[in-house]
């Protein structure tokens, strides 16, 4: 009984945060339609009802885990050289969305928290900084944010391994495939000289797609110029 004792008035107090962290932690595990104030609240320790002391529904959880996300990123900062600051940020976001794929599902459910409003701000502050007008600003924003996020929503779908070869899952493929060559003669094209190759991985894509919107993004910059 003394020892029950002992570890409940040892045990983490239950706050918002923490509450936050152990939600980001199950949907880690389990993915995000795992999650549930029933079962959040049994992994803090106490009641479902309880749990709402701490926060004001579902969606502030949500909210909560997605700004812990974006509290991740690498941020640049106003002064540091754009296009290196923009390729550290878009690779950072990316090994970040790979730990929480969940993340992207829910991002245009939530409202934006002080992490993100800040990595945001700081981002144009970047930008402007180098030089790029307001809508310039916007634009890079846009194009790298959707080909990132894409490109991560791609990683988390597709049949990788973990090294990223997807050469596994296009065997099956062609072996379900008898007549592969002939009904889907380039798909059986590309799976035999691209991506059964040794060395192929679907992740290496996108260092090359990255490269060319910089390369499409300081053009502009330096048009406008």
């Amino acid at each position: 009984m003394a020892q029950a004792k002992a570890k409940r008035d040892t045990r983490e107090p239950v706050t918002r945060e923490r509450a936050i962290r152990v939600a980001v932690a199950l949907a880690d595990d389990g993915g995000i339609d795992s999650l549930s104030m029933r079962k959040l609240a049994g992994e803090l320790g106490i009641e479902a009802m309880s749990l709402y002391y701490h926060v004001t529904s579902k969606d502030d959880i949500l909210d909560g885990m997605l700004d812990m996300v974006y509290s991740e990123f690498v941020t640049p900062r106003a002064g540091d050289e754009w296009r290196p600051a923009m390729r550290e940020r878009a690779e950072s976001t990316r090994t970040v969305l790979a730990r929480h794929p969940w993340a992207i599902s829910i991002k245009a459910r939530t409202s934006p928290g002080p992490a993100t409003l800040g990595h945001l701000d700081s981002v144009i502050g970047c930008l402007r900084a180098a030089g790029f007008s307001m809508p310039m600003a916007g634009h890079a924003m846009s194009l790298l944010d959707s080909y990132v996020q894409g490109f991560a929503m791609q990683e988390a779908t597709l049949p990788l391994d973990a090294s990223g070869d997807i050469g596994a899952a296009t065997e099956d493929i062609m072996a379900q495939q008898e007549q592969m060559a002939e009904a889907f003669p380039n798909l059986a094209e590309m799976a035999v000289t691209l991506i059964l190759q040794p060395g192929y991985a679907y992740g290496n894509e996108f260092e090359f797609g990255l490269e060319l919107i910089l390369d499409g993004v300081e053009k502009a910059h330096l048009a406008e110029g």
